[in-house]
């Protein structure tokens, strides 16, 4: 299973690079192709290098959830859509080039942030402290209190300027935005429980990254 899974993003990425190397209206998708390929093989491959005790098929993301699954489709028919209505909205190349460099960035902050958490680093937030966990503020942590986070957000978001989908570039944003808060409220509850006034002092010189997320209210 891991193999199909692997062969399949390979096989994206393949046709994505096919698409991007023509001068067709299709060009723009495969950059698309190759970031959204590139982006689940090396989630994978990541973690296994990063925390292989953790590994599992659910790590190339390929399941995040119904609602990811729904948002990827419906970028693919706005998409599809609006270059059969408005052929001249998807060759605006300058915007789908800030698209592109939105991409590179928002994955290799998250790729930077998993590789300094090494095997503190887990795609399911841990309820119970382990022997070997420690709070990281090193590296991208010393900018972003979860530059994981920030970078797949503006990675997602970059993915819908890239395809010049506007509808989606507003839905992701806002879901976007709604998803993380969430995440970071229970995330932060639960770093607060492991490390204490370690990870508050923390939380106070440290900004989410976010913006408009300050995390988790605590109450003196």
């Amino acid at each position: 299973q891991i193999a199909v899974r692997a062969c399949f993003l390979g096989f994206a990425f393949g046709c994505g690079l096919l698409l991007s190397a023509g001068r067709s209206a299709w060009r723009h998708f495969g950059w698309y192709m190759c970031s959204l390929s590139l982006f689940h093989y090396s989630e994978y491959l990541v973690t296994a290098i990063n925390n292989p005790r953790s590994l599992s098929l659910d790590s190339f993301l390929l399941n995040h959830s119904f609602e990811y699954n729904l948002a990827a489709l419906s970028s693919w028919v706005e998409f599809t859509l609006e270059k059969l209505l408005f052929p001249e909205l998807k060759q605006i190349t300058w915007l789908s080039t800030v698209g592109l460099l939105m991409v590179i960035f928002g994955d290799c902050l998250r790729k930077a942030a998993m590789l300094t958490a090494g095997s503190n680093f887990n795609h399911i937030v841990q309820n119970e402290k382990s022997d070997t966990h420690t709070l990281v503020t090193s590296g991208v942590y010393g900018w972003f209190r979860h530059p994981s986070y920030v970078g797949w957000f503006y990675w997602s978001i970059g993915t819908q300027v890239l395809l010049c989908n506007p509808v989606c570039v507003v839905g992701y944003a806002l879901a976007s935005w709604r998803f993380f808060r969430e995440r970071i409220e229970e995330e932060e509850i639960t770093l607060i429980h492991f490390f204490g006034e370690e990870y508050l002092e923390y939380k106070r010189k440290v900004p989410s990254g976010l913006p408009f997320i300050k995390g988790v209210k605590v109450e003196l």
